[in-house]
């Protein structure tokens, strides 16, 4: 059934510290716009953003706004992508690397207004096969898709260190995590030969930045047609370093650190390794299969960052 709002607030409880005064805000933002006031839609530990984007397209909403973290972000795409509703971030949780990568701040009513007059931009997502995630559906990721080593330190990340510390736990969980073994990789880049290696991680992106800002893809655009592929091989703990200090410092040539492109990627693990879409830990297992799909998602974004990172498609 059509509704006569023209948006929806898809909204994470757990993310948010007061409820009550983020929906008397929004609210008012509507109101000071001339916009009806917005279908309000809350997320459950059951379901993380699915089922509420779901009742947002019924009700046929133009704009689904989100407030929360990477996963509730994830679980939203998953069923915007393919339709005509955009999808605007209220960045509320920890990574917000999605918001990081267009400049969308965590100021509520520049974010609002990013919503309600920005621009509408068409970005890829990505797809992880055979992803058993706790949204339900299909593996889809914005951000980038990870195995090992980045999936080993958001599982270790407590919630609680988290909410205290931000992206910085994800640092002091890390640490714990560089003694690990690498581990034997296969990795074919749409449908070529296999690729050998012993590394540590292999991160599957759309966009460029990590937690931090860090930009470990410099290159990348969210809507190029094409994902950007790394594969970590440090040895021990000078490596790391090494590895480290060249991507903050955007090095050519980074030590144990390859890159690659691809629409369709690959990875055999010789055991059963963590992996993780969006900052979200799903499933470990020896595989992991990701595609691009073109032009998915619509989403809102600053004006500024419609000029700023849209660029023609690269070569193959």
């Amino acid at each position: 059934m059509s509704d006569t709002r023209t948006a929806a607030v898809i909204v994470n409880p757990s993310k948010v510290i007061d409820l009550d005064e983020r929906r008397k805000e929004i609210r008012g933002l509507f109101a000071e716009a001339g916009r009806p006031e917005p279908l309000w839609l809350t997320t459950t530990p059951e379901d993380p953003g699915c089922g509420m984007a779901v009742q947002a397209v019924e009700a046929g909403v133009d704009v689904a706004l989100v407030c929360g973290g990477d996963g509730t972000v994830m679980a939203v795409a998953s069923v915007l992508a393919g339709t005509d509703v955009a999808l605007a971030l209220v960045p509320s949780g920890t990574g917000n690397l999605l918001a990081t990568n267009f400049g969308v701040t965590r100021d509520v009513r520049a974010a609002v207004e990013v919503a309600l007059h920005g621009d509408r931009r068409r970005i890829d997502v990505g797809v992880v096969d055979g992803a058993d995630t706790s949204t339900g559906h299909a593996g889809t990721f914005t951000v980038m898709a990870g195995m090992g080593f980045d999936a080993e330190m958001l599982e270790a990340t407590p919630d609680t260190a988290k909410r205290r510390f931000g992206w910085l736990a994800y640092v002091a969980a890390g640490v714990k995590k560089l003694h690990r073994k690498r581990v034997l990789m296969r990795i074919r880049l749409d449908g070529g030969r296999w690729i050998r290696r012993r590394a540590r991680s292999v991160l599957v992106a759309n966009v460029g930045r990590l937690q931090g800002g860090i930009p470990l893809f410099p290159d990348a655009r969210p809507d190029d047609g094409w994902l950007d592929v790394a594969v970590l091989t440090p040895r021990d703990i000078t490596d790391w370093v090494r590895l480290g200090w060249g991507v903050v410092m955007r090095r050519g040539g980074t030590p144990r650190l390859e890159t690659f492109r691809a629409r369709k990627v690959e990875v055999r693990t010789d055991r059963e390794q963590a992996r993780e879409l969006d900052g979200d830990v799903v499933a470990p297992s020896r595989t992991l299969v990701a595609r691009i799909s073109p032009a998915a998602l619509l989403l809102c974004v600053p004006r500024s960052a419609q000029t700023a990172e849209a660029t023609p498609p690269r070569d193959a």
